[in-house]
């Protein structure tokens, strides 16, 4: 029974969201964790006449970690990839040569079975299309970006030359997009960031999900300076300097959740596309137009939002007016 209704699931992520054609190569990344995600999401891909193949890799010892050599050229050599996996592959130079070689790519990091039944998998993704399309144009090569939450969160930023990304959770050649977040992001100039972050709702990597405690982060010339809060601040913290890496730091995407069906769970692509939400990303800015390769890419969740852009209201207390 649970297959059946994961199956409805499984249909809406091929056939609209990586519109897979009959005929096509699909590339199914997985591993024991989520080995059920990608046998449904396999079945759907058979359903549509394409030709699927499942790659189990072990686990990867953190997000973002590149996939193995083999697989980053299955990746790069199909028409569509499904990453089905618990630990990110998504900011990992095997996802920008696939899509460089105009591969399309849907990421399904941290699915459970669950997720196929009852979440924002089921949004209407033509119909929220335009309004995230809208607020990506604004965060093109913006150069003034202003945060604030009534949490206390007051960051600056410039993307002056950057182009954003409209990630409506629908795939043209060339493209990735996480499902089943609907986002509008960018990323900014690096150095250009200031100021503070507070997320009060989740990072869902590292087992911390929703949180109890806020997480404040100071942040200067681009990069995080000071972690501090309660017990989740210090996972934070702690994995951060365990990797050894000062690019873990860097500021490197400001993103807009755009989908009305998500809601919280403490699981990555659900959260982050909560409509309203914005997320900070850190770390890796590689495949989201930025120049920083970094051992993580984790993102901070917030609430509660004001998003001003070249003095254009974008958000005002958590309503979106675009």
């Amino acid at each position: 029974m649970i297959q059946t209704l994961m199956g409805k699931g499984s249909k809406q992520i091929i056939e609209v969201c990586a519109n897979v054609k009959e005929g096509e190569q699909v590339c199914i990344i997985t591993e024991p964790k989520t080995l059920s995600i990608a046998e449904s999401v396999s079945i759907a891909v058979s359903n549509v006449n394409a030709e699927p193949t499942v790659h189990i890799i072990k686990p990867r010892v953190a997000d973002s970690t590149e996939p193995p050599k083999a697989v980053a050229a299955a990746m790069k050599e199909s028409d569509v990839f499904i990453s089905a996996v618990h630990t990110s592959i998504t900011h990992t130079q095997a996802v920008v040569d696939a899509t460089k070689n105009g591969s399309r790519g849907i990421m399904l990091t941290q699915f459970d079975e669950n997720m196929l039944i009852d979440s924002g998998v089921h949004a209407d993704f033509p119909a929220a299309a335009q309004t995230c399309k809208n607020v990506a144009e604004i965060l093109e090569d913006a150069k003034d970006i202003h945060l604030t939450t009534k949490y206390g969160t007051d960051l600056k930023m410039s993307a002056v030359g950057r182009k954003s990304n409209a990630m409506t959770g629908m795939v043209e050649p060339g493209q990735f997009a996480p499902v089943p977040t609907i986002e509008a992001n960018v990323s900014p100039i690096e150095g250009s960031a200031t100021g503070k972050i507070v997320s009060n709702a989740s990072i869902p990597y590292l087992g911390i999900g929703l949180l109890e405690n806020n997480v404040e982060v100071m942040v200067e010339n681009g990069f995080m300076t000071e972690i501090s809060g309660g017990k989740e601040a210090e996972i934070l913290k702690d994995d951060l300097a365990d990797k050894n890496d000062e690019n873990v730091y860097n500021i490197a995407e400001i993103g807009v959740g755009l989908n009305p069906k998500c809601k919280f769970n403490g699981l990555m692509l659900e959260d982050e596309g909560v409509f309203g939400s914005v997320h900070i990303g850190i770390g890796s800015s590689i495949t989201l137009g930025g120049k920083v390769k970094a051992g993580c890419h984790y993102d901070l969740i917030m609430t509660g939002v004001t998003l001003v852009v070249d003095g254009k209201e974008v958000i005002k207390e958590g309503e979106v007016l675009v």
